[in-house]
């Protein structure tokens, strides 16, 4: 055999190797186009259904609640274990007495403290921990001794109402009544550390 007449031979079963190979990876990528439509047609899989549930659980979780403790509980002291603040004496009483321990601000910020001004219904002023801002109006916090039944309430609504917006007048939210509440509070304002001033009006 001349080596002409092998060469022959040998580039023919190259272009039909090629001819077999070229369809196949074509075929591989048609299953593999198939399988990603069929993902999506069929919806999300367990990874989306996870995040879902956490959507879930955290919408459910931010539902205001009621929690009794063993032992009455009143604003100043849970407020004072949420927090880390360290003031003492009556709720109306911690603006006046943050003043060159803490940063006071009149915007509210997560784990800041908000100060209730003392009212004909709240002699003592009352403090409530903020949990959530939701929009430049309304905030979430968790509070103590709110119904005056040593309780804590978890997630209650707290809408700003002042004409300035400036959270100096505020509604609370009514949990047995499930609406806002009738009476109209003042506010000194909001007490927190240095890190939490840098997040104020977010």
């Amino acid at each position: 055999m001349t080596p002409r007449a092998i060469r022959l031979p040998l580039s023919a079963l190259v272009v039909s190797t090629l001819l077999l190979i070229v369809p196949k990876a074509h075929a591989q990528d048609v299953a593999s186009l198939t399988a990603d439509i069929g993902a999506a047609i069929a919806g999300p899989g367990p990874a989306a259904d996870a995040d879902q549930g956490q959507d879930a659980a955290a919408a459910e979780a931010a539902i205001p609640s009621v929690e009794w403790p063993l032992k009455r509980l009143y604003c100043v002291e849970y407020a004072r274990l949420r927090s880390g603040l360290a003031i003492f004496g009556d709720a109306k009483l911690w603006w006046s007495r943050a003043k060159n321990l803490y940063a006071e601000f009149t915007q509210p910020a997560v784990d800041a403290v908000m100060v209730f001004s003392g009212s004909k219904r709240i002699r003592r002023g009352h403090v409530a921990v903020v949990t959530g801002i939701v929009s430049p109006r309304e905030i979430i916090v968790d509070h103590a001794n709110w119904q005056n039944h040593g309780e804590i309430d978890h997630n209650m609504p707290v809408l700003d109402v002042s004409s300035a917006n400036d959270w100096s007048k505020v509604r609370v939210w009514d949990v047995n009544g499930s609406r806002w509440g009738a009476r109209i509070y003042g506010i000194s304002g909001f007490i927190g550390h240095t890190a939490a001033l840098a997040t104020a009006g977010s």
